[in-house]
């Protein structure tokens, strides 16, 4: 007998996730709602199989133990910036560098989330990394239980195989990869750390970035890093319009539900597409992103539009740096190798 294939559930789990974290989110009135769906996305595209009982327990606990280690870091920014600086370089690089040694990527993910937050809300305020701190606890929390009762409702199949294992590194090429990772995250840090209110999405998309630089080769960098943003950007224009035809919870519920579903039909390769699965999730990151602070500015008051283009100018920004980095990092690793082959000749 064949095996079923599990890839439309996994779609239809990953976008109906997403879709019930951002209303759980919103409606339970929790800092940064948006923040909820973004990891359940992320926790639905890395794993295939149901979190059991007692990690979807440990895990919220866990990330919030670890990442509340970064409120140690915030008196060495306040009063040695640099040296702070390069501590918080070295834990990217072991986080990222944890993951391609064949750890835990979700662990590895919302540590570097944490840890970049956090830091650059205590900056600012004390009392705005216990904030950062909360608001990512409980975004968490919900992404847990979003991706267990997704789960429940697209359960995988019994005969379904289970997904390949990632790939480990070799421990040479797991420094290089992570050096430029951390060198993708780093500039946002530093926007952050002058202003963590302005420049908190874009934490977040160069933390999206730096994992997405984890598994794509050199010559698909632009490709991969700059076309996936452009399309998310694109999408999360497309959708504002549409959700202001009629405004209300569950009209951006039920469109980043479609649009989700639209997503993740490539990024489990049920559409033909050329881009990597990294692609999509980026694409789709990127959506959340945006239109999730578009809904915070109109809360406030704020000019949607003009905020919309400020803040897509710099993920692209952002977006384009990493391309840079990458070509740059591996031309130097490159050139590195050949030297001792040609004084061997």
């Amino acid at each position: 007998m064949a095996a079923s294939d599990p890839r439309p559930r996994r779609a239809l789990r990953l976008a109906c996730g997403t879709a019930l974290a951002l209303a759980a989110g919103y409606g339970l009135g929790v800092p940064l709602p948006f923040l909820a769906a973004l990891l359940t996305a992320n926790l639905l595209a890395l794993r295939s199989q149901a979190l059991p009982l007692k990690a979807a327990l440990a895990l919220p606990l866990l990330v919030m133990l670890t990442t509340s280690l970064g409120l140690l870091l915030i008196p060495m920014l306040q009063h040695t910036p640099l040296s702070g600086l390069l501590l918080i370089a070295l834990c990217l690089f072991h986080c990222f560098r944890f993951t391609l040694r064949g750890g835990n990527a979700l662990l590895g993910t919302f540590v570097v989330i944490g840890l970049t937050m956090i830091t650059s809300a205590g900056t600012a305020s004390f009392d705005l990394a216990l904030t950062v701190i909360e608001a990512l606890a409980k975004a968490l929390l919900l992404a847990v239980l979003a991706a267990i009762l997704a789960h429940a409702l697209f359960p995988e199949p019994a005969d379904a195989s289970a997904p390949p294992a990632p790939a480990q590194e070799s421990p040479l090429d797991a420094n290089w990869i992570a050096l430029r990772a951390t060198l993708v995250v780093l500039p946002a840090l530093l926007l952050a750390l002058i202003d963590p209110s302005r420049y908190l999405a874009l934490i977040l998309k160069s933390v999206a970035l730096g994992q997405q630089v984890c598994s794509h080769e050199t010559r698909n960098a632009g490709r991969e890093l700059v076309g996936s943003t452009l399309l998310g950007g694109g999408l999360a224009l497309l959708l504002w319009s549409l959700l202001t035809l009629q405004p209300s919870l569950l009209m951006y519920c039920l469109w980043l539900l479609l649009f989700s579903l639209l997503l993740a039909r490539r990024l489990f390769r049920l559409a033909p597409s050329r881009a990597s699965p990294g692609f999509w999730l980026n694409t789709l990151a990127t959506l959340i992103l945006l239109l999730g602070q578009s809904v915070e500015d109109s809360q406030t008051g704020k000019d949607v539009y003009t905020a919309f283009a400020v803040r897509l100018a710099l993920f692209i920004g952002v977006a384009l740096y990493a391309w840079l980095a990458v070509h740059l990092i591996d031309r130097w690793r490159g050139r590195r190798q050949t030297r001792p082959q040609s004084a061997q000749d």
